[in-house]
């Protein structure tokens, strides 16, 4: 079979097809992420017991991303696509009848497995289809469809929790149909790469650079799973006001950022975001008022939204075509990994010390980020 030519147009139809399966697997994945921790407190659990739902599923996404990833390179992309869309309905339809918020945090782990096949198959089945000197403009666009859900899906998961848990469940897994038809009919990518895809399971030097990703993403599970329920505990209404702020200003600021990083290097772009978002953190450890939300919002935005294209496009730069399931995969693994301990971490720190030490904690931590970068990039790929 004749390999795919590269990409020359940025902009293609099956582009914007993926555009489209994203925003629907994120809508339907936050419909369930800033509610689940509302219903796990509704049924007993403690603040910590809220956080270890994220905290589980992105371990599990975690410790799984690397052979999931592999998986997705073997067995091909858009197979993945399919069949996790499928299995996530089941999931969907399990927790809507689940009455015992410890069998949420069971669910959770295998939930965890399936997600990071789903976003490493799909990362990598987009990378295929983007110039490679448009490379950070093509994932920032692409992860703007996920931007987009993050800024409408809470705010209506929130109204649909008002309603009954039941309408939650049903609505994601009426999404995660509609993912499965969108992934069933995709054409399949065929690998530009001279050889099929080999060797080990984790893109060693990819997944020790994503130690950047960690130390930030350790704050972003925190707002993940508490920035609704910081609002609400500080009187701020509606409870989704966090993320639909966030989600408008990564979308206005992530098309005019992520290209830099092609023009002028990924070093000059990321290293501001990444102080950007320490300096969210810090404002949201201040206070948890209207005002001090936006803020927050507002600075942890302009450089979450443009880090990780940035990054990716750095990364990408020295991985096979045919590695990028497993790169992705690797990506993921220390991604997730952040995002879980945040959850789980932000928890306990609000449990016994208040949202204010729980995020101002998150702040001193991504703050590391950038010198880590920089270090680190340079000793595994010989820049900077």
């Amino acid at each position: 079979m004749t390999p795919d030519p590269a990409p020359t147009r940025l902009f293609t139809p099956r582009f914007f097809v993926m555009c489209g399966f994203s925003f629907t697997v994120f809508v339907s994945a936050f419909f369930l992420l800033p509610t689940t921790p509302l219903r796990v407190l509704s049924l007993g659990g403690s603040t910590l017991a809220a956080g270890l739902f994220l905290g589980l599923l992105t371990y599990a996404s975690a410790a799984s991303g690397p052979f999931t990833g592999a998986v997705a390179d073997r067995l091909g992309r858009r197979r993945v696509l399919l069949c996790t869309s499928l299995v996530l309905t089941l999931f969907s339809l399990a927790y809507g009848v689940t009455r015992d918020y410890r069998v949420y945090l069971a669910l959770a782990v295998v939930h965890g497995v399936v997600w990071s096949g789903l976003l490493a198959a799909s990362a990598a089945y987009v990378s295929d289809l983007i110039p490679e000197n448009r490379r950070a403009e093509g994932i920032g666009y692409w992860g703007l469809a996920s931007v987009a859900a993050i800024a409408v899906a809470p705010n209506l998961g929130l109204w649909l929790y008002d309603r009954g848990w039941a309408w939650v469940c049903g609505a994601a897994a009426a999404l995660n149909v509609l993912m499965a038809a969108i992934a069933y009919v995709l054409p399949e990518v065929r690998l530009r790469a001279h050889s099929a895809p080999g060797g080990g399971v984790l893109e060693r030097r990819v997944f020790l650079a994503s130690g950047t990703l960690f130390l930030y993403s350790l704050g972003y599970g925190g707002v993940t799973s508490f920035a609704a329920l910081y609002a609400e505990r500080s009187g701020v209404h509606p409870r989704g006001l966090y993320f639909t702020a966030l989600g408008i200003v990564i979308l206005l600021s992530r098309p005019l950022l992520a290209p830099l990083a092609d023009r002028f290097g990924t070093h000059r772009v990321l290293v501001p975001c990444l102080l950007c978002i320490s300096a969210g953190l810090a404002l949201l450890a201040v206070g948890g008022s209207r005002p001090w939300l936006l803020a927050s919002a507002v600075v942890f935005g302009l450089g979450f939204g443009t880090a990780y294209p940035a990054f990716v496009a750095h990364v990408l730069r020295h991985v096979a075509p045919s590695r990028r399931g497993a790169a992705f995969g690797s990506i993921l693994a220390a991604f997730d990994t952040g995002i879980g301990t945040g959850s789980v971490a932000t928890g306990w720190l609000i449990h016994r010390y208040g949202f204010g030490t729980a995020f101002g904690a998150a702040a001193a931590l991504a703050l590391l980020a950038a010198p880590y970068f920089l270090v680190v990039e340079r000793r595994l790929f010989g820049e900077g």
